[in-house]
C-alpha cells in the first residue's frame, strides 16, 4: 500500500476530491495549511499598500491506496490540481505496512475501500 500526501491549491480541492471519488477513493484526510515552495510567497496590495505574503494558504491531504492504484491516483491528482503556475503543489509517496479499519478490524485492501458509507443516526 502507498501513502499519498499532496499539497495543493485550496481552489482545486473539490475537483481533486471528486476525481478521487470517481476512482473509488473517497476516504481522505484534509487539512488547511500555510506554506511556500520555490515561489516564496506573493506581493499583494490592499488599500494602496503593498504586503509580502510569505506563507500562502494550501490544502494538505492524505489518502492511502493499494500499490496497483498508486500511479492512477497520482495522475488523477496532477490532472485535477495543476494550473501550470508556480505553487501548484507537491505529492509525496511512501510505503504503508498495514491498514486496519477500527470499526470492523478489516486489514489491508479491505480496510481501504469498499463497504457502505456510514450515515450518522439522528
Amino acid at each position: 500500500m502507498k501513502r499519498i500526501e499532496a499539497i495543493i491549491r485550496p481552489e482545486k480541492l473539490l475537483e481533486v476530491k471528486a476525481a478521487l471519488e470517481s476512482l473509488g477513493y473517497g476516504g481522505m484526510t484534509v487539512t488547511e495549511v500555510k506554506g511556500h515552495g520555490t515561489q516564496r510567497g506573493v506581493l499583494e496590495q490592499w488599500q494602496g499598500q503593498e504586503f509580502w505574503i510569505e506563507f500562502l494558504p494550501k490544502i494538505w491531504f492524505l489518502v492511502v491506496v493499494d500499490d496497483e492504484d498508486a500511479d492512477a491516483v497520482i495522475d488523477c491528482i496532477c490532472d485535477n490540481a495543476a494550473t501550470g503556475e508556480a505553487g501548484d503543489g507537491k505529492i509525496f509517496v511512501s510505503t504503508v505496512d498495514e491498514v486496519v479499519r477500527v470499526r470492523t478490524r478489516e486489514r489491508g485492501k479491505a480496510a481501504l475501500v469498499g463497504g457502505e458509507p456510514v450515515v450518522p443516526a439522528g
